[in-house]
């Protein structure tokens, strides 16, 4: 085990203000800040930071447009932290930071950073769900919620040319495993010390899907919060402070089981509320969907022109995968 997860994300944005009031209407606890930048936190101790896009803070990368500019990942020991120094200084600069961030970036332009970082326990109780013959929850009503407030950041997704040499330096260089191939879309990345199903996707920048037009860019991050009620409580609360609607409304993904909602959002790409994603381990077999759409939901409530007819079925699993360690 070595990375257990996103210790950071950060933004360069257009306006400061807006994007802070975003997310603090999303849910996320403001931490502190200024005129430059602001910073949220999550019950997991996971952060955001939100800096303006031209700020000289900001890592150089490749990426086009507001969004994520720099992901940073937690390693749970300092053993594992230094390897990966290490290891990623044999062919690159990483300049250690004040605030113990080791910073780099990889073979695709996306710049990363490495701190050791020690997750806080995040505790849920998501309610019994009830269905006919079968009874969990009697005499008691379902959670009446006021608002959404995530608890960790689950996933985050970028766009980029060269999507399978990404997942090659992700495998070799950090550790990642692959969790799932949506052939021709992306590929669904987990960190060796995390049960997410994945923890980074790496979509393919050309492919025939609305938003994809070859370059470099941030496509969304997703906030864990606990159940349905959760999610669409956070929903109905953007909503009636003015931001955007979703496009496509609730729905679950076929990859990763997880229900979805997806808010535009003025910091750059989409914010997401996530539940009841599929949780995994190293003995999961990774699948390659041999159907694209079909792999991404089994049901969205915006039926969007692409899903209109119903997509085929097809996927197989990928066997033969060993998990790479250091570099080759």
């Amino acid at each position: 085990m070595a990375i257990i997860g996103i210790q950071s994300l950060v933004y360069g944005v257009e306006d400061i203000d807006i994007s802070a009031r975003f997310f603090e209407d999303f849910g996320l606890r403001p931490a502190d800040g200024g005129e430059n930048h602001r910073r949220f936190t999550l019950p997991e101790g996971s952060q955001v930071v939100i800096r303006h896009r031209d700020d000289p803070l900001l890592p150089a990368s490749s990426l086009i447009g507001d969004g994520v500019r720099e992901v940073v990942w937690g390693v749970d020991s300092q053993a594992a932290l230094q390897a990966l120094v290490a290891d990623l200084s044999g062919d690159r600069v990483v300049t250690p930071g004040t605030d113990g961030v080791f910073r780099f970036v990889t073979d695709f332009g996306l710049a990363m950073g490495l701190v050791l970082f020690s997750k806080l326990p995040v505790i849920c109780a998501p309610d019994p769900v009830n269905a006919p013959g079968h009874v969990r929850r009697l005499n008691q009503h379902r959670k009446w919620r006021l608002r959404a407030y995530p608890r960790g950041i689950a996933h985050v997704v970028f766009a980029i040319p060269d999507y399978e040499a990404g997942y090659v330096f992700m495998r070799d260089r950090l550790g990642f495993r692959l969790s799932d191939d949506q052939r021709g879309f992306g590929m669904y990345l987990r960190a060796d010390g995390t049960n997410n199903h994945h923890n980074l996707l790496l979509l393919n920048a050309s492919a025939p899907f609305p938003g994809m037009d070859g370059k470099h860019r941030f496509h969304h991050a997703n906030f864990a919060v606990e159940d349905i009620d959760e999610i669409m409580v956070g929903a109905n609360h953007m909503l009636r402070q003015g931001w955007e609607a979703s496009h496509l409304g609730l729905g679950r993904h076929r990859i990763d089981s997880a229900l979805f909602y997806y808010i535009p959002c003025p910091a750059g790409g989409e914010a997401e509320y996530g539940a009841d994603g599929d949780y995994v381990d190293d003995a999961w077999v990774p699948r390659q969907w041999t159907s694209p759409l079909f792999a991404f939901s089994h049901f969205v409530h915006n039926l969007p022109p692409f899903l209109m007819n119903p997509p085929a079925w097809g996927f197989h699993y990928i066997t033969g995968i060993e998990p790479k360690e250091g570099h080759h």
